[in-house]
């Protein structure tokens, strides 16, 4: 079975991030997306709140599950029996920043592949970040985020 990892911290997850997901879910068998629990940032989704929205977000994306993880991720590809991580690029400097971790990634385990998928056009300027903020001026996330998203950034932004 050939499984891949695609992780993130998906503090919100985006159409972009699905448009991988779905994508990724047509190359492998199985896709496992992982959310890399990362204790140097306070996000502004709690991880049970992150994959409840990814779990909404992806049900239509049969060969997909969803885990959490942290740690080195060659570390939890190894214990998944991953056989690739599968990265989103939008940009150069996202191919910049993504190969040198690649490389990195496969002197710590060689048997594992990184395959990098470019963004599509229409969500090539989306990140969290941007979503995040965006939303924090109450202002229409809805073509950026899966409904679920949209929703709860709703109610946290409530003012």
């Amino acid at each position: 079975m050939k499984r891949a990892i695609c992780s993130g911290s998906f503090d919100p997850v985006t159409n972009g991030h699905i448009d991988l997901f779905e994508r990724a879910g047509a190359l492998f068998d199985e896709i496992i997306i992982a959310i890399l629990i990362n204790n140097k940032k306070k996000p502004l989704f709690p991880l049970a709140e992150r994959e409840r929205l990814l779990r909404e977000s992806i049900a239509h994306i049969k060969n997909a599950t969803i885990d959490s993880f942290d740690g080195l991720l060659v570390d939890y590809a190894r214990e998944k029996e991953a056989t690739a991580i599968v990265r989103g690029l939008r940009s150069n400097a996202d191919f910049e920043y993504e190969k040198n971790i690649a490389a990195m990634n496969k002197e710590l385990a060689p048997q594992l592949d990184t395959l990098f998928l470019m963004t599509d056009p229409n969500y090539s300027y989306v990140s969290s970040s941007i979503v995040k903020e965006v939303a924090s001026y109450s202002q229409d996330v809805s073509k950026l985020v899966p409904q679920p998203v949209a929703h709860a950034l709703k109610e946290v932004y409530r003012r």
